[in-house]
């Protein structure tokens, strides 16, 4: 395993920031690490590249035991905290330098070109960090993370309030380095999470609530959900009288979601509601739940 956590835990004063917690992730595997604010998520990333000490429990990285060797596993890991530290008034390649001599890279010149390639920063490379937009400086602090080609990427939020374009860049980027690296990777983003993670770990109040690959997670909840169109214009009311439905939202005008424990029930229900009142059923299909879904239920449940 690229990472391998047992039993980690962080309390600062009474608060339990990170409550005994364990998880694993293979090579070549993006992570998505969610949970709501103060879940634990960023604590879990610095006590991982050590930035902070734990307080108790095994965090091993390629291997290595982080307890015994802390300097080789910040050789193995590229890291990008939320707030990305960059020095603005540097030009974008004299921060790669710099960055490069800290690693001791050997071959600097040629690295850094390959590292401005890779994060497609040819056209900006000549600037200095500030002129920069914040979807570049999130290139360089990209290219910084992988500048000593580390086997292990731990990214806190890297597209945190970029547009949609810069977004689709930078999700365009992480995918391309998980070819050889295992990527743990943190967003308040649902979308990014489903278009770019092998697997979901869902961290509230310190604890792990969920931890499983993205289809398998969608799939755990005993509901599932019922989408039915219609051709008339219809109150919810009208759904939720039906003994099999659950919870119901609205679409559109005309389209709904139903969750419901027995999918099978409900479709008949739905069936004999649209023969018994005359309506016309355009199309009615059966999904799980959405991850922003799964979400809401592993976090909310298990709110105290």
């Amino acid at each position: 395993m690229s990472i391998a956590v047992h039993h980690l835990s962080k309390n600062y004063g009474s608060q339990k920031a990170v409550d005994a917690i364990s998880f694993e992730a293979k090579p070549g595997e993006i992570v998505g690490f969610l949970g709501p604010n103060g879940a634990g998520k960023s604590t879990t990333m610095k006590m991982i590249t050590g930035y902070i000490q734990s307080d108790s429990g095994i965090i091993k990285v390629c291997g290595a035991d982080a307890g015994v060797n802390q300097m080789l596993i910040k050789s193995k890991i590229g890291y990008l905290p939320e707030l990305n530290p960059l020095y603005t008034d540097m030009y974008v390649r004299e921060y790669l330098e710099f960055i490069a001599g800290l690693h001791q890279v050997s071959d600097k010149k040629q690295r850094i070109q390959e590292v401005i390639e890779a994060t497609g920063l040819q056209r900006e490379a000549h600037k200095q960090i500030h002129q920069l937009s914040k979807g570049y400086k999130q290139r360089v602090g990209l290219a910084a993370a992988i500048m000593h080609n580390p086997e292990v990427l731990i990214l806190d939020e890297p597209t945190s309030g970029l547009d949609p374009n810069q977004i689709i860049e930078i999700r365009n980027l992480i995918k391309s380095l998980s070819k050889d690296k295992t990527i743990i990777f943190s967003s308040h983003i649902l979308q990014e999470v489903e278009a770019i993670c092998d697997r979901v770990i869902i961290i509230n109040k310190g604890v792990i609530v969920a931890n499983a690959l993205l289809e398998e997670l969608k799939s755990f909840s005993e509901k599932s959900v019922v989408r039915v169109v219609l051709k008339e214009v219809l109150e919810a009311a009208w759904f939720e009288r039906l003994p099999a439905a659950g919870h119901v939202s609205k679409i559109s005008s005309s389209e709904w979601e139903i969750e419901t424990e027995n999918e099978q029930l409900l479709r008949q229900q739905l069936l004999s509601l649209a023969v018994a009142q005359n309506l016309n059923i355009v199309s009615l299909q059966t999904g799980n739940k959405s991850l922003e879904e799964v979400f809401r239920s592993a976090t909310l449940e298990n709110k105290e």
